[in-house]
């Protein structure tokens, strides 16, 4: 059985075990989440590598997982996907469409081993449609759905939110949903199926509510002119007079009129909360007031208040803000601070068990804890 270091003994997800397929992206970070939840999550890495190109010893998707090395374009490495899945709850892949049954261990194969197995397909285009043999990254993804085209300034290009909005949050979080949900009926049925889950379908679905804005009238299909995407003057980022931001998020009445009063804005600005002639005015008085002192100052003056106003901080900075230190939303585990994982739960606590996977270093632990065959 697994030792005391082994990935899956702690969490909600405790004895169910995953299959990996290595690649970059959604597909670990999904993986890395079930891993966070206690899942038993095996990677397979192929010979040579298939990382981000950075030290497999801080790549903290990798963590709480265990590795195995396998070429899948080896008989032996297909038949050795082919006993993991045979013996695994979940697999996922993030192979082009075709990729995978070419390959010899796509849905078919696998439930041929294993009819109750989750069969987890992580793409940008999705299984099917024009686009989905091409090739594509994140920014492309986002770019159709119309996420892209929301975020930024008017008279600007469309900003960027790294990889988060269509990788991780309309590919991976919804990857993982999809896997679970599966999981339940494959438990309560005895049979398995797939899950294609395209950053394209996530990201789109992500738009639900501004899609219904959008139908009420209540949203204007440009960027920067409404409600929540900088368009509103009392929900945006400014700029400080050391060159730093506070972010405003002020929306409501009670919370904008606290927001007034300690920002110091004219008594006669008030009323210019719900008069969109007049938003003009009032961002140009707002933003001079946040220019006037340093972002630490402004953070002070906003302290214990209801008016909605953070200070933007950076990557590094982040894990010392007061409320996420006292929260532990970061760990240090290996020498390297990382987010915890989450959520959280009252009787099945997750944790960061182990620091990243290096590729095969568990080949030995894996064939004795899955029962694998001799010489696999």
């Amino acid at each position: 059985m697994a030792t005391a270091q082994t990935p899956g003994r702690h969490g909600p997800l405790t004895g169910v075990r995953v299959v990996e397929l290595a690649g970059i992206g959604p597909g670990p970070f999904a993986a890395m989440l079930l891993a966070d939840l206690g899942a038993d999550v095996v990677r397979v890495d192929r010979p040579g590598g298939a990382g981000l190109g950075i030290d497999p010893a801080r790549d903290v998707t990798n963590r709480n997982k265990r590795s195995v090395v396998l070429d899948l374009k080896s008989p032996e490495g297909r038949a050795g996907v082919l006993d993991l899945a045979a013996r695994a709850d979940v697999l996922i892949e993030g192979y082009r469409p075709g990729v995978a049954e070419r390959l010899g261990v796509g849905p078919e194969d696998c439930h041929a081993r294993n009819p109750r197995l989750v069969y987890g397909r992580m793409t940008g285009w999705g299984q099917d449609g024009p686009l989905a043999p091409r090739a594509g990254h994140d920014i492309a993804y986002i770019a159709v759905t119309g996420a892209l085209g929301m975020i930024g300034a008017p008279d600007r290009p469309p900003a960027v939110p790294a990889n988060l909005l269509g990788d991780y949050a309309g590919g991976s979080l919804y990857l993982v949903v999809g896997v679970l949900a599966a999981l339940h009926h494959a438990r309560a049925s005895g049979a398995g199926q797939v899950v294609d889950a395209a950053i394209v379908d996530g990201a789109a679905h992500l738009g639900a509510m501004i899609h219904g804005m959008l139908a009420a009238g209540a949203w204007q299909d440009r960027r920067g002119v409404n409600l929540l995407d900088g368009g509103c003057p009392y929900y945006g980022a400014y700029e400080t007079a050391d060159g730093a931001y506070m972010a405003v998020g002020a929306l409501e009445r009670r919370f904008y009129d606290e927001f007034a009063a300690l920002l110091g804005l004219p008594s006669d600005l008030a009323g210019a909360h719900a008069d969109l002639a007049r938003w003009g005015e009032l961002r140009e008085a707002v933003a001079a007031r946040f220019k006037s002192r340093t972002r630490d100052e402004w953070t002070a003056v906003f302290e214990g208040s209801d008016a909605c106003v953070a200070p933007v901080l950076s990557l590094r900075e982040a894990p010392h803000h007061p409320h996420l230190a006292a929260r532990g939303a970061f760990t240090d585990h290996g020498g390297i601070t990382q987010p915890a994982p989450a959520p959280r739960f009252s009787a099945t606590p997750t944790a960061v068990r182990t620091g990243p996977a290096l590729p095969g270093a568990h080949a030995a632990e894996v064939a004795r804890d899955w029962d694998l065959p001799a010489g696999a």
